[in-house]
């Protein structure tokens, strides 16, 4: 319960911060969310271009874990997961909020939980993660995105909304590696205190799930029959 609030708090806070405390909203930022989406990149801070598709990596990180996660939850995960992709934590923490923990995979892998499963999943992501972070720092101006940081509500949220995200991670990090077997606190800790990198790192070394929970659970419906 003590988890739950926490986090209800959370959001509820970065909501107010995000719409009452944060820089105020400049005039171009619908224009620079349309030149960051389709690729027209002249004249933007490589460190703003490299954040702003990093978001898009960290929701397929979240999507890997919550899709599993949510076959034993009471609430469905993919809408949460899907508008991570618009808005972030905004749409993570709610889910995070209400779930329960699950340490167990029941049922059988359709054909998106074995894509996410998936150890290659990780791997394009980690190659992904790894160009757009040395793009940023290779070509950084970072008094530019400070002053745009301190003086623009888009990339300000953006820049918190990232930081979130790594400190979230941990909180289905353990219920992941229970379902896996994986039962090591030196591994959960690597994996959880390793901004970004941690996160991509487990995806890429993780175990498969179980193949054949399905027979499981027929067996425990007939017993309790």
């Amino acid at each position: 319960m003590v988890r739950k609030i926490a986090l209800g708090v959370l959001w509820l806070g970065f909501i107010t911060y995000a719409f009452v405390f944060a820089p105020p909203d400049q005039p171009d930022t619908v224009e620079l969310i349309k030149n960051l989406s389709l690729g027209q990149w002249q004249g933007i801070n490589p460190l703003v271009i490299a954040l702003f598709n990093l978001m898009g990596i960290w929701p397929m990180i979240y999507s890997a874990m919550l899709f599993i996660d949510g076959r034993g939850q009471k609430i469905r995960a993919w809408p949460f997961a899907t508008a991570s992709f618009a808005v972030g934590a905004f749409a993570l923490l709610p889910y995070l909020a209400l779930r329960e923990p699950n340490p167990e995979f029941i049922g059988a892998k359709t054909s998106l939980i074995k894509l996410l499963d998936s150890r290659v999943t990780g791997v394009i992501l980690t190659i992904g993660a790894v160009i757009l972070v040395a793009y940023g720092l290779q070509s950084s101006d970072w008094s530019n995105f400070v002053q745009q940081w301190q003086t623009n509500r888009f990339i300000h949220v953006m820049s918190l909304d990232f930081c979130l995200l790594c400190l979230l991670f941990p909180t289905l990090l353990g219920d992941d590696m229970a379902r896996r077997g994986w039962q090591n606190q030196q591994l959960f800790w690597l994996f959880a205190v390793i901004p970004l990198f941690g996160p991509l790192i487990y995806l890429c070394l993780r175990p498969l799930l179980p193949a054949a929970n399905a027979d499981v659970i027929t067996n425990t419906v007939s017993t309790q029959k």
